[in-house]
């Protein structure tokens, strides 16, 4: 399968309602700690908006939600993985993306087949406090010769002008957070992001 090369990650349906319209074709929802009401009618709304925009919605960690709500992609990191009932998943016909920091996660990711494998963080990242250390691009090439043919999602730490070295590397795909959500301008920064990855789509 093809990702789109522009990844974008978000935590609200307001955020997928102000830029999937703008041309984003992959956006995952990532909500954390909230109740469950409240996650079903976020899920709801960002497949309604991607479904509305041919926007690929990837739900992270409730792969019990995505299922009832009818979603087709969920992303697992490496704990949400352990406890996921990952035959359901599969039964249910939703596609998987799995986080990987190190060797040990990827054989763990590559164990259930995944539809695609994230690398992270490439660079340094103020979006959470991360054990790993920045892993750099060279691991981005060596990571793409371990899985072959699979999609490799690069995130963490990175803009337009790092995009280049991500890509030449081996990445098919890279996934932004904090460089457009604490943009003072959003929707521009979109819209870079965009064009910055047309190369590559």
């Amino acid at each position: 399968m093809k990702l789109d090369p522009f990844y974008l990650i978000v935590d609200s349906s307001d955020w997928i309602r102000r830029l999937v319209p703008l041309g984003v074709k992959l956006v995952q929802l990532r909500i954390k700690d909230q109740p469950e009401r409240i996650l079903r009618e976020e899920i709801a709304a960002s497949k309604e908006i991607c479904a509305e925009h041919g926007c690929q919605l990837i739900v992270n960690d409730y792969w019990q939600l995505a299922i009832d709500e009818g979603c087709d992609f969920i992303h697992l990191g490496q704990e949400d993985l352990a406890d996921a009932d990952v035959d359901a998943i599969r039964r249910a016909g939703l596609k998987l993306g799995v986080s990987t920091h190190d060797g040990a996660e990827l054989e763990t990711a590559l164990a259930v087949a995944p539809q695609y494998v994230a690398l992270g963080p490439v660079y340094p990242t103020i979006l959470k406090k991360m054990k790993w250390a920045p892993q750099g691009l060279e691991k981005i090439g060596r990571w793409k010769e371990q899985i072959g043919g699979l999609p490799l999602v690069a995130i963490g730490g990175l803009n337009p002008e790092r995009l280049p070295g991500v890509f030449e590397n081996g990445a098919d795909s890279a996934a932004v957070v904090t460089d457009i959500t604490r943009n003072s301008d959003p929707e521009a920064r979109t819209r870079e992001w965009i064009s910055a990855t047309a190369q590559w789509r």
